[in-house]
Order: C-alpha cells, then sequence, then structure tokens
C-alpha cells in the first residue's frame, strides 16, 4: 500500500513546519508550496530539521491556473491551507491583500478540487478573531461570528466558502477555528516573540526597555506543536465538521509579559512601556473559548497553557542566544 500523500499549503509558517514534522513522522509524503521556494529560506523547516525531507512547490493562490496545476501533479490525499496574511495588526494597513490572500486563495482551492474531483480531504486554517469579542461567555462552534479587523474578516469569509462548497458539493472540507498558538518558530513581527525576545535581551544587558500596546487585551495562547495534532485529527474524521481548537484559558497580555520576565528573573514593571501607536484601530478586549467538542470528539486537548508557552519559548530563545 502506497504511503498517503499530503499537500500543505503555506509550509514555510510555524504551523507547516511543525505540521510537517508530525506528518513524516505519520509516514505521509509531505509536498509543501510557498509563493517562492527559490526566494524562501523555510526557517522553520531548517530548525526542525527537515528540508531535505519535503518536495515544494512555487504556487500562487491568486492564481487559479497555478492551484489548478498543483493540485493535479500532487493530487494529494490531505490538503492543510495554512497559507495567507498572518497578521491581525498587518491586515488593518493590508486590507485588500489580507482578504484576498485569505479568502481568495481558499476560494481558488475549493474551486479547484471540484473541477478536478478527485476525493481528498481539505483542512482550512480558521481563527477565533472570528467570533470577536466574547465576554465572559466560551465561544464554541454554534457561537456567532462578529469580526473587528479585516483578518477576522477574511477567515470568516473564509470559513463560510469551506461550509458552502461541503454541503452544496459534497466535498470533505472542514475548519479548525483556532486560538492564538505560539512557538520559537514565530517571527518577532508577532507580539509574544516580541517580548519574549526584549525580554532575553533585556537580562542579557543588550536592551532597556520595550514598547508594547494594550497590555489589558486578553487571548486564550497556546502550543503550536500541538495545535497540528487537533488539524491531522480532523481529517481523520468519518464526516467533516469543524471544530474550535483551544487551551480553554485566558490570560492577560500583562500576564503573558509577567510570566516571560520571570522566566529571565526579572520584574517586568520597570522595563515596560506603554505607546498607543500599537493599538489597534479595533480590538477584541476578551476572547474566552469553549474547546470541549474537540476533546469529547477527536480525543484532543491542550497538555500546555500560557504558563507551558512562555517558559519554552524563553529557553528556545536563551539556547539560540548562547549557541
Amino acid at each position: 500500500m502506497s504511503p498517503r500523500r499530503v499537500l500543505i499549503i503555506g509550509i514555510s509558517g510555524q504551523d507547516g513546519a511543525y505540521l510537517a514534522r508530525l506528518l513524516l513522522q505519520y509516514g505521509y509524503v509531505v509536498d509543501g508550496t510557498s509563493r517562492d521556494v527559490f526566494g524562501q529560506r523555510f526557517e522553520g523547516l531548517r530548525a526542525l530539521g527537515i528540508l531535505e525531507q519535503v518536495r515544494l512547490h512555487s504556487v500562487n493562490l491568486s492564481d487559479f491556473r497555478s492551484v489548478l496545476q498543483i493540485l493535479a501533479k500532487v493530487r494529494p490525499d490531505e490538503i492543510y491551507n495554512l497559507a495567507g496574511q498572518t497578521s491581525v495588526g498587518l491586515s488593518f494597513d493590508l486590507p485588500v491583500e489580507t482578504l484576498e490572500s485569505i479568502a481568495g486563495g481558499t476560494l481558488h482551492l475549493l474551486e479547484a478540487i471540484r473541477f478536478l474531483g478527485f476525493p481528498t480531504r481539505f483542512y482550512s486554517a480558521c481563527s477565533s478573531e472570528c467570533f470577536g469579542e466574547t465576554g465572559q461567555t466560551p465561544a464554541s462552534e454554534s457561537s456567532r461570528f462578529a469580526p473587528r479587523s479585516p483578518y477576522a474578516v477574511a477567515k470568516s469569509a473564509a470559513f463560510w466558502e469551506v461550509a458552502n462548497y461541503r454541503d452544496a458539493y459534497g466535498i470533505y472540507a472542514c475548519s479548525g477555528i483556532l486560538s492564538n498558538h505560539e512557538s520559537p518558530l514565530r517571527p518577532q513581527r508577532f507580539v509574544t516573540q516580541k517580548v519574549v525576545a526584549a525580554a532575553c535581551n533585556i537580562a542579557a544587558g543588550k536592551l532597556e526597555c520595550v514598547e508594547l500596546g494594550d497590555l489589558s487585551i486578553a487571548r486564550d495562547w497556546g502550543w503550536s506543536p500541538e495545535y497540528v495534532v487537533a488539524m491531522h485529527r480532523m481529517l481523520q474524521q468519518p464526516n467533516p465538521e469543524d471544530f474550535v481548537i483551544a487551551t480553554g484559558h485566558t490570560y492577560t497580555l500583562q500576564e503573558f509579559v509577567a510570566e516571560v520576565f520571570r522566566n529571565v528573573g526579572l520584574d517586568w514593571r520597570p522595563y515596560v512601556r506603554t505607546n498607543h501607536e500599537f493599538h489597534r484601530p479595533s480590538e477584541i478586549r476578551n476572547c474566552q473559548l469553549d474547546p470541549s467538542r474537540a476533546r469529547r470528539v477527536l480525543g484532543w486537548s491542550a497538555e500546555f497553557t500560557m504558563i507551558d508557552v512562555a517558559r519554552e519559548m524563553v529557553l528556545a530563545t536563551q539556547h539560540r542566544v548562547m549557541s
């Protein structure tokens, strides 16, 4: 029996690298795409030591012909769509690109699957940002969307594209509604990695302070290597269903900052400045999530909470600085 073949759209990112490693361990043949494989260093794949074990392809998701060609060439058993503009903050500056790369790219993939007609299973990365302000009631799969950023609007559109193609054409397609999830592979434009890098540099005497935005925002922070396990389990179900993937624990950014600085032996307060330029035009104050259905149906639950995430990210950064 030939090994199963998987196509990871957006393999150059954090989740793409960890998912590729997981599926290689499971015995899959792994193909991955990036917009330009010759101009991309694939730092995540290199860091995990698996760059030579995957086949890489250049694909432009805004070009339907490009999408059609790669699906016809690879004919994957499973497709994981992790591509698109990934920064909530940047989406306010690049709303058109954000919508086109996320909603447009997802639509091209779904239409190519429908056009080619071969059996495949399709996972699409959605986001808990789509729920908007949850207040004190944790959002579940049945909660309504109320997006508050161009990024969340784009992810919401992609979610409903997946649902429509599943219902209208019988395609095995589902969305994972994921909370914030981090790892040492996060680039520093994300606030978690920015905080970790700053704390380590301050502790080493290389930096005096760090400027951040609103410290009172609350998020559910998980661990990327665990979340890719949930992605895979979603595509192993008899029928395609959407799931909320989260830890179920919410912390403020201030609590995350304090925990990171605690891991480098410092009190955060003398070193952190608030800069209103980092505030977004519209912000989600509190995002609480209910992942109980994933636990019940997928047998998946997060082992890492924010405390563990902060510790592991600091350790990885310290190791990188010392090596």
